[in-house]
């Protein structure tokens, strides 16, 4: 006799805060998982980078070599390198386990807001206020990018790369996609100035948030707007967005110190989650648990689903 499939659990969203980290570092600019989610960096304002491990509230690392504040960083597939770009418009290429910086690329114009690493991180991409995106070879000793884009009109403030492709936001309010393997730019306007752009988790779609305050949900293939997502509060500051774990929910920071959650499919709001009085600047969702990671003022909040008992002696 056949047993009937076990029905899938119904998404749970972090809501329990476990943890504030006081990250010591300035203002907090940026919050990232690692490719597992079992680490995360932190974007200091003075200068500073830091490796923690979020849950248990222990600082691992400290990254210093940027002459102005750390704006986005990102960890590698094999958690053994780091990139990170900043206020002095450098690149940085770090050494995970002994701190030191491997590379710096210098060449962007202005400051750079956004970087990635492609999948096998032999390449680093950069975004920035000059309008470019830029492509550092990791393994080379050449200084200049091996790639620029620079469709842009204004500021870069989003790059997100999957296998084939690079996803861009830039204030001039259009939302770009280059197809690597077609050799293709593919682009949707949005009509005001991108903060934050994403893939689903599935591929088939891409978020992307502006300063109207609103966040759109759009087909990757067709340009197709599926949905609107509206409640949150962002008008000034690029402020994060992402899809939950499995992709059930459209996630936002907002200027009025809470994270947003809304039903993909409905596009009804779900949750407006607490997290203080202030901007909440940045956020991080785990990649396949409900755990995220909030940034506010100076430090950083670690929050999980009703139901997480953290393991013993992780408190």
């Amino acid at each position: 006799m056949a047993f009937p499939e076990p029905k899938p659990r119904p998404p749970e969203l972090p809501q329990k805060r476990l943890k504030t980290l006081d990250c010591g570092q300035g203002a907090v600019r940026a919050v990232r998982f690692n490719v597992d989610g079992n680490y995360c960096l932190t974007c200091g304002s003075d200068k500073t980078l830091k490796l923690w491990n979020p849950l248990r509230g222990t600082l691992l690392r400290t990254y210093s070599g940027h002459g102005y504040e750390v704006l986005d960083a990102a960890g590698s597939f094999d958690n053994s390198s780091l990139c990170s770009g900043g206020g002095d418009k450098a690149v940085v290429l770090w050494d995970v386990a002994s701190g030191q910086v491997v590379r710096k690329f210098r060449g962007h114009a202005g400051k750079v807001n956004t970087v990635q690493f492609n999948e096998e991180a032999t390449v680093i991409l950069s975004g920035s206020i000059d309008s470019s995106i830029r492509c550092w070879d990791c393994r080379s000793r050449r200084p200049e990018p091996v790639q620029t884009l620079d469709e842009a009109r204004d500021g870069v403030s989003s790059v997100k790369v999957s296998d084939h492709e690079v996803l861009a936001g830039s204030v001039d309010g259009r939302m770009r996609r280059y197809d690597l393997r077609m050799g293709q730019l593919f682009s949707d306007y949005v009509g005001s100035p991108i903060t934050c752009t994403c893939f689903s988790r599935d591929g088939q779609c891409t978020l992307v948030s502006s300063l109207d305050s609103t966040l759109r949900l759009l087909d990757k293939d067709t340009g197709e707007l599926l949905g609107e997502y509206k409640g949150h509060k962002n008008q000034e500051y690029k402020l994060d967005c992402c899809l939950s774990e499995r992709d059930t929910h459209v996630v936002s920071c907002s200027e009025d110190g809470k994270v947003f959650f809304w039903d993909l499919v409905e596009g009804v709001l779900a949750l407006a989650l607490p997290v203080g009085r202030g901007v909440v600047q940045s956020l991080a969702y785990h990649p396949s648990e409900p755990c995220l990671l909030t940034a506010m003022g100076g430090s950083i909040q670690c929050w999980r689903e009703e139901a997480y008992e953290a393991e013993v002696g992780a408190g």
